[in-house]
């Protein structure tokens, strides 16, 4: 199975997006020194979660990056997908062709890895996300998951 480090730092930044970016939007340089990642590497993970209209940025004085949509919309699934593709634990890419056009034995466990893994990534909201990490460390990130809204549309 590939879940990737760049998966997991999508994730990542995009909670940390979803706690500091409640007011202004939030630069890269900010999400790279709290969450120790390379800005590099957060631009290239932004450019896919652009792409998949999970976030928007804004240039200049000020700019920096926030969430397309609430937190209640945009789930695990979706920010792992755009900056991964399907994760998939099969050989074959699901298509049954592991062994020279034949389903491998085990064919029927990975399928099934995939699509438990897609249901649990999918049912899991950035709002859940946010929740449950607030209410783990204390309300430590001092953001009420109620007052963070959706970017504006930019035209």
């Amino acid at each position: 199975m590939k879940l990737t480090t760049r998966g997991r730092f999508a994730v990542t930044s995009m909670i940390d997006l979803a706690l500091y970016g409640t007011k202004d939007p939030v630069r890269l340089s900010d999400i790279a020194r709290r969450q120790q990642i390379s800005v590099t590497y957060l631009e290239q993970i932004f450019c896919k979660l652009r792409r998949a209209d999970l976030v928007v940025s804004s240039r200049g004085p000020g700019g920096g990056y926030r969430l397309a949509r609430s937190l209640d919309r945009i789930t695990a699934g979706e920010i792992v997908s755009a900056v991964e593709g399907k994760v998939d634990a099969t050989q074959c890419r699901g298509d049954g062709s592991c062994r020279g056009g034949a389903e491998c034995l085990a064919h029927g466990l990975w399928s099934e890895l995939n699509s438990t893994m897609a249901n649990f990534l999918n049912a899991r909201t950035l709002s859940d996300i946010v929740e449950r990490y607030t209410a783990q460390h204390g309300g430590e990130a001092r953001v009420p998951v109620s007052s963070i809204l959706p970017a504006r549309s930019e035209q």
